[in-house]
């Protein structure tokens, strides 16, 4: 049974750099795509970045473009998001999912979801 657990949240002010990680234990990541998505308070669950299985396919919300990078080490049974020029709209709840090879970014189509990593950012 996979089970996925984010790490590397915090606090930390606009303009800086936070790196997240999934890890995935009970199974290799080798046959999945992860998905990175993010609940603010009163908001919807929304996607934020994906890798496919391969690594080879990224897709990222437009919101993010640019700022975040998607990265995975399959050997290490961890996928990263790199979070680069952060704002405070990007306070959220962030959570790792993973569906069967190639990337969506509905967390609808995701399982096996980790219990999240908080992220604030503020001055």
């Amino acid at each position: 049974q996979l089970q996925l657990v984010e790490s590397g949240g915090g606090l930390v002010q606009p303009g800086g750099s936070l790196r997240l990680s999934c890890a995935a234990s009970g199974s290799t990541l080798d046959y999945y795509a992860i998905g990175w998505f993010r609940q603010a308070p009163g908001k919807e669950r929304e996607g934020v970045s994906c890798i496919s299985s391969s690594g080879a396919g990224t897709k990222y919300a437009y919101s993010v473009k640019g700022r975040f990078t998607i990265s995975r080490d399959n050997a290490k049974n961890t996928v990263y998001l790199e979070m680069n020029s952060l704002q405070p709209e990007d306070t959220a709840v962030y959570y790792c999912a993973r569906r069967f090879r190639l990337c969506v970014l509905s967390p609808s189509e995701f399982g096996s979801w980790g219990q999240g990593t908080q992220v604030t950012v503020s001055s």
